[in-house]
């Protein structure tokens, strides 16, 4: 078999991660982390072949490979990369690493089951596993220049999908039928078609696609808008209701290309809006605009949700302002996963700092429909930058 993958992490990117998270673990005592989560290990090493990433606070990295050593060898680009095919080695492997036994270890207990950590805690005993997790989504928080060139190769694949929306968008298709042409674009531009997300529960597939009052339709997903579904079992987004003249169509989708991802929405009708759906939507875009001359390093992701959350009360749309019951952000952190942290949400009392990025979405929901924008966008020192580019007014067709 001749596999290779189509882009792998440089070795440099993967050093400056590790070196980053060994800084933040000297202050908290530990002897290392243990990561076993995908897209931790896609982050840190490259790969997400089954493994066991050990990163010691001081020294090297090694990747301890389950299934596939093979294809780690080949996607990874880490110095030490083991073959290791019984976890029960473990504590002798990370004795023998560290040059005595730990005394602490570092787990992702924000992502990893309970009975999962009673048999690491029972493995790795007399070690202390402490959670880890707050440090590894600090690190991945903050963008490298690598990192942004990704997720403008994502944004890329998204432009070319909107640039067909209005080509595809008939009166009649049902909202179903209209998303199964859109995903095909993406599925041939490379998209990996899976939504990583980090919250317990969370699950979401290339997006929101809705048309009408199911833009109102609420859901468990936590988001301003949710959706019928086509079934109870995954009740959000793109159902069987056909979309009709003179209301909102949301195309609100997650490109994905070689793990990074953007979140873009925008707004097409056939035909034409309400005067307060459009008036709302230029509400969106005059929240947009604030947010983004804003959201500068230094400054408060809690008190640019308070400047976005006070345009909405000036015009009077406070109770449709992010959903119905809204949600309690405005823009969520995105790359590797659709939750990244920090987020732009009230209490969220962050500062920004330089190469943050944030899918930024002002949305107003109605019973009728909804309306917003949204945007993947990259905190710089003169404010956020678009990474996501499309014609920003309602895509009215005739």
């Amino acid at each position: 078999m001749n596999y290779s993958p189509a882009r792998c992490t440089p070795p440099a990117e993967l050093e400056k991660r590790a070196a980053l998270l060994q800084e933040r673990m000297k202050s908290q005592d530990l002897d290392g982390a243990i990561i076993i989560q995908n897209a931790d290990l896609f982050y840190f090493a490259g790969t997400i072949q089954r493994s066991h990433l050990f990163i010691p606070t001081e020294g090297e990295p090694v990747l301890l490979v389950k299934k596939n050593y093979e294809r780690a060898l080949r996607e990874s680009k880490l110095k030490n990369i083991v073959n290791f095919p019984d976890v029960k080695n473990l504590p002798d492997t990370l004795a023998s690493l560290l040059g005595h036994r730990a005394d602490r270890l570092g787990l992702e207990l924000d992502v990893i089951p309970a009975n999962l950590f009673f048999s690491y805690q029972k493995l790795l005993a007399p070690a202390r596993l402490v959670d880890v997790s707050s440090l590894i989504r600090q690190v991945r928080g903050v963008k490298s220049p690598y990192e942004i060139e990704m997720i403008e190769n994502a944004a890329r694949l998204n432009q070319g999908m909107f640039s067909r929306v209005k080509d595809l968008l008939k009166e009649g298709l049902t909202e179903v039928e209209f998303a199964s042409q859109l995903e095909a674009f993406y599925r041939q531009g490379g998209h990996q078609c899976f939504i990583r997300m980090r919250g317990f529960n969370m699950e979401i597939v290339y997006g929101h696609l809705m048309s009408g009052w199911n833009l109102a339709v609420p859901s468990f997903f936590d988001g301003p808008t949710g959706g019928s579904g086509l079934t109870p079992s995954f009740p959000q987004g793109a159902g069987r209701k056909k979309i009709q003249r003179d209301e909102p169509v949301m195309v609100d989708y997650v490109g994905v290309l070689d793990g990074y991802m953007v979140d873009q929405a925008r707004i097409f009708c056939i035909g034409q809006l309400s005067s307060r759906m459009v008036y709302a939507y230029n509400v969106a875009l005059e929240i947009q605009e604030t947010v983004k001359e804003m959201a500068k390093p230094g400054v408060s992701c809690a008190g640019v949700y308070e400047g976005a959350r006070r345009i909405a009360e000036k015009h009077g749309l406070t109770e449709h302002f992010m959903g119905c019951p809204p949600v309690a952000f405005i823009a969520h952190g995105i790359g590797i996963e659709l939750d990244e942290l920090p987020v732009i949400a009230r209490g969220f009392d962050v500062p920004l700092e330089e190469g943050m990025v944030f899918a930024l979405e002002p949305k107003f929901v109605f019973p009728e429909g909804a309306v917003g924008i949204e945007n993947t966008l990259a905190v710089t020192p003169r404010g956020m930058r678009n990474l996501t580019v499309f014609d920003e007014s309602i895509g009215f067709l005739p």
